[in-house]
């Protein structure tokens, strides 16, 4: 966040940031969850996320085939 982006999703070292890459890492079914919240964000913008992720009931949830 000192870069001043909204997320890591706007950055354009998204794809090389080792820190995104070692939490990614991480064992477990929530990491590839938030890597995909991450992946949406970017493929499809935030107030496509928003929407989706309205619906939810936790921290992540399902997505809409877009």
């Amino acid at each position: 966040m000192r870069r001043g982006y909204d997320s890591c999703a706007d950055c354009a070292q998204y794809g090389s940031c080792e820190t995104l890459a070692e939490f990614y890492g991480h064992e477990g079914y929530k990491y590839k969850k938030y890597r995909q919240a991450t992946q949406y964000v970017r493929a499809h913008g935030y107030d496509a996320f928003f929407r989706i992720a309205d619906r939810w009931s936790g921290a992540y949830g399902g997505y809409d085939e877009s």
